[in-house]
Formats: C-alpha cells, structure tokens, sequence
C-alpha cells in the first residue's frame, strides 16, 4: 500500500493552476468559439448549413420555427397545420427574442459549456475523495497504482470537456442552423449540473423541462435518482423505507414540475392541439424526411398495417435499455447518465448531429479508460468518414440523380453503428477497470500463469 501512496504523491506533483487561471481559460474557450460562430453567421455557409438535413430535422428547424412565429402573428394556432412542431414555451420564447436569435443560440451553447464544465469540476471532485477514502482503508489491490486517477491528470478535464462541446465541428453547425437542439442541450446540461450539485429540487425541475422538450429524457430520471440517493447514502433496496420515501419524493417533484410546464403551456395557447403535435409527431413519426437516424428510410419502405407495431419496436429502444444498465451501473450514476444520453441521441425518431455533441463533450471525462478501449481508432476513422461522405452522398442523389436513398441510408446506418461501438467500447473499458480495481491489475491463476479476462 505505501507503493500506491507514493505513486499517488508523485504523480500529484506539479503546479496546480489557480481557480482564475482555469476561469481565464474557460473564458478564452467561450470567446473563441463565440468568434467561430459569428463568422460563420455572416458567411455564405449559413444558409447551406440550415438546409443540411444532418443538422436540422422537422422537430428543430429553424424555418419551421419562423413558419410558426408568422401564423402565431397572424392569431392562428401554430399547430393548425403539419409545420411546426415545437413546444409553446419555445414559440412564445422567440417571439419575443426573434431580432436576436443568432445571440440566443450563441448564449445557449455557452451556458451548456459552462454547465458542463460546473458538473466535471464538482464530479471530479466527489471521485477523487471517494478514491482517497478507498485508498486509505486499504480496498485497493497493490498492482492498481496505475489505474487511480491523480490530481494533475483530472486537473484539465472540466476545459477539456467545455473544448469538446463549444469547438466541436456538429455543435458549430448546429448553433449556425439555429436548431433548436442547442437549447435542449442547454437545459440537459442545467440538468446534470444541479443533479451533480445535489439540488434534488433543481434537477427535477430542468429533468421535467427537458421531458417537456423532447420527451426522450425522461429516461434520465433513473440516474438522477442513483445519483442523489448515493449522495444521501441512501441504500438502494426494495426493503429500505428511505428509499422508497426519497423515491417517491422525487418523482413528485419531477412530475408535479412536468405538469406545471404542461399546464402553462396550455394557458398559453388556451388548446391542447400541441400534445399531438409535438408528443404524437416525435412518437409516430409521420415526417420522413431523410436524417442522420434509423427510422426515415425503414418506413418509407414499410407496408402501412405494420407501421403501428414496428414503430413501437423502435420506440421501445430507448427505455428498453434503461433498466438493464440501471442495474448494471447502479453504482456508477453519472456513467450511466453518460449511456443513457447516448442511447437517446442513436434511437430517438429525429436525431441531428447536435444531440451527437452532447455526449461527445463527455469523453475527455473518462480518458483514464482509453487503455482499456479496442476499437477507438476504428470508431474515430468510421465517425469520421461517415461525416464527409454524408453530404456527398446527399448530393450524388438528390443533385446529380446518380444514386438513390439506399446509398444515403448506408452510410447513415455505417454512422450509427459507428456510435454503438463507440458508446459499447467506452462501456467495456469502464467495466473492466472496475474489475480490475477489485481484484488486481495482473490476475492469476492459481498455477501462475496470466489468467484472461472475458466480460460477459
């Protein structure tokens, strides 16, 4: 054990940055990407990057968003025809903030970096206690002084992660789009910072308006709760009181906050029509229009009297996975918040390359398991091949008529099972360092000779 110690102490040498230095940075980040965006606002590319239909879908398109402020302007109901398919809160926010909408986008990217870089910082924290309190009660292996994370290594990973998210090159499109996915993402990440926090209040709050949004994030729900009953050393048993009074206090609080939102909305438009034509169009997706999801070209091919039970196979994809690693990761909420943010983005019905960047932002958080990855370099090369060949793709059928939908649809489902192997790998290395900070870095048999390791 004084091994460990010792490689601990040296590994934590080093000057630590003062809180204004990382301050400075973060607002060095916040200036250049601000300065990327509002280039790119006053370019040409602008207007090409809006019609892309890997950064916008019929849920977030910026036209549509126009298209339902005019009939709003006009006394009709937004929701009177088949074009606009936002929430209430989200028309009645830009008709007040129309004349600066690139502002608006540009703000909600910041506050997403900036929530995420909060969240990291105060995890990262909660992490490394965790470990010293492990670590001096003797828990650890003596062959795992490798695998234990050290001040200076995690010291940089809150700008790292506000770097992934603001200069990544899909939320820069996104934000140019002005698709409102970066607003969705903003209050995702209020979510996971006032979770983080320990405000149970909070975080039920944003969880039941990013429900609101685009329903999907419900799922999130099951962390959240792990996340705050770990923080409470609540145990996690059927047979505890505490948790079933946390629990349902809990899920009071979100529901009771997702009905007050609901209600206003409500108020707002004095008609219910925007339940079905937000919910309803997200959930049976009549727009087919072609994206960067698995859903458009599977029933523009689909007889119409299978429809019905197909669209709940696909549906079922997104909560189907929730409680398997609910169970699985119990002991690792904010992991699971990372997975289940990651299932959501691959299988909802109108995925953009937004939702992509969320999740994204988070792999600088979990760099210590890059020596457990396989197939990273494989991934990266795929995600990144997929991304250069979707407009070219895209305009070999569309534009010069010398392929068809199959060819776009290939490489959207090469895309996607780029994603899966990427979230499945990441899931994998987590695992297996968590084996092996249980019993030892070198297993062995009982002859001596190097055992392997199968994860199943």
């Amino acid at each position: 054990m004084p091994a460990i110690f010792h490689y601990i102490s040296q590994h934590a040498r080093g000057e630590r940055l003062p809180p204004a230095e990382m301050a400075a940075s973060l607002v060095l980040v916040l200036l250049i990407a601000v300065t990327v965006r509002a280039v790119l606002f006053r370019s040409s590319l602008a207007e090409i990057i809006a019609e892309r239909v890997e950064v916008v879908s019929p849920l977030n398109g910026w036209k549509r968003v126009v298209e339902g402020l005019a009939l709003l302007d006009l006394g009709v109901s937004p929701y009177s025809g088949d074009v606009f398919h936002e929430t209430p809160l989200m028309i009645y926010l830009f008709h007040f903030v129309i004349d600066y909408s690139e502002i608006v986008f540009m703000i909600a990217d910041a506050i997403t970096a900036v929530a995420l870089y909060l969240a990291v910082q105060d995890y990262n924290k909660i992490v490394y206690r965790k470990q010293k309190y492990t670590l001096e009660a003797g828990r650890y292996p003596l062959d795992v002084a490798e695998l234990l994370r050290t001040p200076k290594e995690m010291m940089y990973i809150p700008i790292k992660v506000a770097v992934f998210y603001l200069l990544n090159p899909f939320t820069v499109l996104s934000c140019v789009a002005k698709s409102t996915c970066g607003l969705n993402n903003a209050v995702t990440a209020l979510f996971i910072l006032c979770t983080i926090k320990g405000s149970a209040l909070l975080s039920a709050i944003f969880l039941a308006l990013a429900t609101y949004q685009s329903l999907y994030p419900f799922t999130l729900f099951a962390p959240a709760l792990l996340y705050q009953l770990q923080r409470l050393y609540i145990p996690i048993s059927v047979h505890s009181p505490r948790f079933w009074i946390f629990t349902s206090q809990y899920g009071s609080m979100y529901l009771g906050s997702l009905v007050v939102i609901t209600c206003l909305s409500f108020f707002l438009l004095s008609s219910w029509d925007f339940v079905t034509s937000v919910y309803g169009f997200i959930l049976s997706v009549p727009d087919l229009t072609p994206n960067i999801g698995l859903f458009w070209y599977f029933f523009a091919e689909m007889f119409e009297h299978f429809r019905p039970f197909f669209i709940c196979v696909f549906q079922i994809n997104v909560v189907f996975y929730t409680i398997p690693l609910s169970v699985k990761l119990k002991e690792h909420p904010i992991f699971l918040m990372f997975m289940q943010i990651a299932v959501i983005s691959i299988f909802k019905s109108y995925p953009t390359v937004g939702d992509i960047s969320l999740y994204m932002a988070f792999l600088p958080l979990w760099h210590h398991l890059y020596r457990f990855l396989r197939n990273i370099f494989l991934v990266s090369i795929v995600l990144i091949a997929c991304s250069v060949l979707f407009p070219v793709l895209w305009h070999l059928w569309i534009y010069a008529g010398s392929a068809n939908s199959n060819f776009y649809y290939a490489i959207t489902l090469a895309f996607n099972v780029g994603q899966i192997l990427l979230v499945s790998d990441y899931f994998y290395a987590y695992l297996r360092r968590e084996h092996h900070l249980i019993h030892g870095l070198y297993l062995k048999k009982k002859d001596g000779t190097e055992e392997t390791l199968i994860l199943k």
